[in-house]
């Protein structure tokens, strides 16, 4: 048996899996997030080790035969969270996340620095690790000075669950100290940010075997002593080895909590100007580009909350046949975007409300905001040099149809629907811990499930959806104008 355990932004889950990669079991537990100030966001650590302890125990009463045959573990978690702890390895403030906009301004300076985009291959976004360690320096300085490591969420639950301070490839290409095509932590960006590589995990890649699982809590769990936790990856990476999008060419599109446009690549392929994120993938000498949205299906959740109704309530308000975009238009950035605009300051609108602009025209107006939101890291991507001929659909967002079909035609690209089955990231987190642990070959484990269902664009919409999308894209500047 292989356990997988993918700390979400608003949970936990842990997921066994057997030797033939059958999903067993899971386990669940919530999280919340502290907003103390407009553009924070921030988790306290203990809820992650609280989650993590209770999902694993809800599989101990449930599967204890199984979860004791655990041979592997692997992580997964949501990435560029600022975890920083002292020499005793106690936390010194709640963990910075990764959709916090506060350090845009020392974002914005270490991007000026033309070392980060060279070296790393990416903008300097204020989602990344990095700005948020300048921001604590400046903001927090006493804490600053106690920082012993710095560690990402997943990789601060390694630290509990191994007593190891060690990352992978994948999560640390978000941090902007990493050396994306060398694979190593660049000593020349540490430098810029007054840190150094002791500062730092050591790296191994997310296939290989980072940290044996303690023995106090393996006889806690009704596990046997030795398991080995392999790298893992960061929650992008962890989902694509889920899907099996590993070789050049393969996509997937994420509608989660924050959106994905994820491309594997062969080699490394960076285009920072585009926006788009070029990191190391969870698998030796690959790497893969993304476009992200930072409110996928959160848009969906915030009209939820608007109009007390849930969100698969407003979906299925509209049906499943595909309508001409109306007059409204919604622009998904509730809290900034990322790809392709690296704008932490612009927010969200509706335009072309009307009278007779209903609650379903709203929600139809959200679906179709995101979907062109896909659509601009689709252009990205191009920008970037890679061209897509299909996408796979995962997140909780594509359990909605009319959605999916509302992506396929702002693509205009055919979305694979996978079989039923549980192929997110924590079921790529545990095919990570089953490679670590039987020095599996990760090709023969990381295989695409099988396709159940293809949307394909709806053609006699695809005009009426090129006029609706060049509206979208003529809002940013309109907005961004008003804002200055």
């Amino acid at each position: 048996m292989y356990l997988g355990i993918d700390l979400g932004t608003s949970g936990v889950k842990a997921l066994l899996i057997d030797a033939n990669q059958k999903a067993v079991a899971s386990g669940h537990a919530a999280l919340d997030v502290s907003r103390p100030h407009s553009g924070w966001s921030e988790q306290d650590p203990a809820d992650w080790i609280r989650a993590v302890d209770e999902a694993i125990n809800a599989l101990k009463v449930s599967h204890g035969a199984e979860l004791a045959a655990v041979k592997g573990i692997g992580l997964s978690g949501h990435m560029h969270g600022a975890t920083l702890v002292d020499s005793s390895d106690k936390v010194l403030r709640p963990c910075i996340l990764w959709n916090d906009t506060r350090s845009f301004a020392e974002a914005a300076a270490l991007d000026a620095d033309p070392r980060f985009r060279t070296i790393t291959g990416n903008i300097v976004f204020p989602g990344f690790t990095a700005p948020k360690l300048v921001w604590v320096a400046k903001h927090e300085p006493d804490i600053f000075k106690r920082v012993a490591k710095v560690l990402l969420p997943k990789d601060y639950l390694r630290l509990w669950l191994s007593g190891e301070h060690i990352s992978e490839m994948s999560d640390s290409a978000g941090t902007a100290w990493l050396d994306v095509a060398g694979r190593r932590w660049s000593k020349e960006l540490l430098d810029a940010t007054e840190l150094t590589e002791s500062q730092m995990p050591s790296l191994v890649e997310g296939t290989e075997k980072g940290g044996t699982l303690r023995a106090d809590l393996a006889a806690s769990w009704g596990m046997k002593p030795g398991v080995v936790i392999a790298g893992g990856a960061g929650d992008n990476a962890a989902s694509a080895a889920g899907m099996g999008t590993v070789l050049p060419g393969q996509a997937f599109v994420s509608i989660g909590t924050s959106g994905v446009l994820f491309a594997a690549n062969g080699s490394y392929m960076p285009n920072a100007a585009s926006a788009v994120h070029t990191f190391c993938h969870a698998l030796p000498n690959v790497w893969h580009q993304m476009g992200v949205i930072l409110s996928a299906s959160d848009s969906l959740t915030w009209l939820s909350g608007i109009t007390g109704k849930k969100p698969e309530e407003l979906t299925a308000e509209l049906g499943e046949t595909l309508k001409a975009p109306g007059g409204e238009t919604f622009l998904p950035y509730l809290s900034g975007e990322r790809t392709p605009y690296n704008d932490a300051a612009i927010r969200g609108v509706f335009t072309g409300l009307a009278h007779q602009s209903d609650r379903a025209a709203l929600t139809q107006a959200v679906l179709e905001g995101v979907s062109f939101a896909f659509r601009d890291s689709l252009e990205a991507l191009r920008k970037a040099g890679t061209e897509l001929a299909r996408v796979t659909a995962i997140g909780g967002g594509s359990r909605s149809r009319y959605w999916l079909k509302s992506v396929a035609t702002a693509l205009n690209l055919p979305v694979d629907v996978p079989a039923d089955g549980d192929f997110g990231a924590a079921f790529g987190a545990a095919r990570l811990g089953l490679i670590a642990a039987e020095n599996a070959d990760p090709a023969a484990v990381l295989t695409p499930p099988r396709t159940a269902e293809t949307i394909e664009p709806v053609g006699e919409l695809s005009g009426a959806y090129h006029d609706a999308y060049q509206r979208y894209v003529a809002l940013y500047p309109a907005i961004k104008g008003a804002d200055q």
